[in-house]
This record gives C-alpha cells, structure tokens and sequence, in this order.
C-alpha cells in the first residue's frame, strides 16, 4: 500500500513538472499590432471597460466595468480571430493592478480619450535582445 501511494506521489510529481519544463503551447493573437512608436511603449489611448473580463490566461487582463485603462497597442486582427488591444489599468483604486500589462477585447472597452494615432505596424515577434 505505501508503495502505491509513493508510486502515484512520483508520477504525479513527474507530470506537473513535465508541464513546467516543456511549458503550454498558446496560440498567437495576431501577427501584427499598431502602435505609436517602434517599441509601443507610448500610450494610444485612455479606453473605460464597459464589462467585466476575466483573463482565460496569462497574456490577458481582468478588467472591471467603469475601470480606466491605458492603451498601448492594438492587435490587426486576423482572421477568425477578436480583436485585442494591449493595456495596462489606471487609478488608485486598481492600485495592486497598476503596471500589468495585458490583452482585452476592444469590444468591451470605449476610447475616452486618443492621446496619438496608432500608425505604426510592428510584429509581434519577440525581438532578440542583444546586451551592450
């Protein structure tokens, strides 16, 4: 019997970490976004959340109806895809929020204020980061 429990322990064990090596396959959102410079870190616009999204993962952010939100970039939407914008939320409320950055649904979010275009087409492919 105790080896039994031992034998599920371990292969239990085995199987968690199997994930934590090999890591989870996400599908990508788009191949492009748009967005004000060449490294989207100016912010496009000030959106408020017309509902509540909880995030079905971790490039993804939970939002709250009447929350504000700062856009940073807007996915081109591809086909048999939604539309997703990337932001991060605003104000003291949110305060434990503040600094995530993540995708929503556009569809459940209004522009409130355009602060600059989003005429720049960058993919969004990691870029190799080289060290000085």
């Amino acid at each position: 019997m105790t080896q039994r429990v031992y034998l599920v322990g371990l292969l239990l064990c085995f199987g968690l970490m199997c994930h934590l090596v090999t890591g989870i396959f996400m599908d990508k959102l788009a191949s492009k976004k748009l967005c004000a410079d060449d490294n989207c870190v100016y912010t496009i616009s000030l959106a408020r959340a017309e509902e509540d999204y909880n995030a079905p993962d971790c490039r993804f952010i939970n939002i709250k109806k009447g929350q504000l939100i700062y856009v940073y970039s807007k996915l081109v939407k591809e086909k048999d895809s939604g539309e997703f914008w990337a932001g991060s939320v605003y104000g003291e409320q949110y305060e434990d929020h503040m600094g995530t950055v993540g995708y929503f649904p556009s569809s459940l979010v209004s522009e409130q204020h355009v602060y600059q275009e989003a005429n720049k087409t960058v993919p969004t492919t990691v870029r190799n980061l080289q060290k000085p």
